[in-house]
């Protein structure tokens, strides 16, 4: 049998006092939790294995827990329950740092199932925005900065330097940036990477003076980890 510790963050009593019950008789160590600034608390001070978060809360809601979570570097695997069906609130918590989401209602079996899968998986450090060298990158707002100021990129030419930062210092193949940036209508002898890539060197690199975005002759691209002057 796996044991492990688990917080649930649930406002609802009867919900709350639902999961807990049948937790604690899978032999789990379990806290309740009924506000997010009180998970906050908890859950930067005892080293979880897994957070059941509501995403409607008192106070602040499960999404900005969980974005305050991980800036303050706790990644924790958090599976995130709502009782709306939208697509937006699914994204807005997967892109706050979320590992997976249980909409409401469900099964307690596809919840055990879901956390024995992030408890496999363990904590792994997964910002919420991207960093390399100087150069940062939200996901969520689509945003992106060299230094402090901000840089206005194109949707391609930001899900091309999202695939980039993703994967600092590793060459990519032209096919592999296709496969991330675009759809397959693309072929792998087009030269949009290479197009693309100059709008970004154009954008991020030479204003500022900086060469992070190389070519490795015959076999990709690179996203330098610290970008060298030009």
């Amino acid at each position: 049998m796996w044991t492990v510790r688990i917080l649930i963050v649930e406002d609802e009593l009867k919900m709350a006092s639902l999961l807990s019950r049948g937790l604690m008789e899978e032999g789990h160590a379990v806290d309740v939790e009924r506000t997010g600034d009180g998970a906050l608390l908890l859950a930067r001070s005892v080293e979880y294995d897994a957070v059941v978060l509501d995403l409607m809360l008192p106070g602040i809601n499960g999404v900005e827990v969980c974005r305050q979570l991980r800036e303050s570097g706790v990644w924790t695997p958090v599976l995130m329950l709502t009782a709306r069906d939208a697509i937006e609130d699914r994204v807005a918590g997967l892109d706050a740092g979320a590992d997976d989401y249980l909409p409401k209602p469900f099964s307690f079996a596809e919840l055990l199932a879901r956390l024995r899968a992030l408890v496999r998986r363990g904590a792994a450090e997964r910002p919420t925005v991207l960093e390399v060298g100087d150069l940062r990158l939200d996901p969520a707002t689509r945003q992106v900065w060299r230094d402090a100021e901000e840089i206005k990129l194109s949707g391609k030419e930001f899900a091309l330097l999202e695939t980039f930062m993703r994967r600092p210092g590793q060459v990519l193949s032209r096919y592999q940036l296709l496969e991330h940036a675009w759809d397959y209508a693309y072929e792998n002898r087009s030269n949009v990477v290479d197009v693309y890539l100059g709008y970004l060197r154009d954008k991020i690199d030479r204003p500022f003076g900086r060469e992070s975005l190389e070519t490795v002759r015959g076999v990709g691209y690179r996203l330098r980890k610290e970008p060298r002057p030009t």
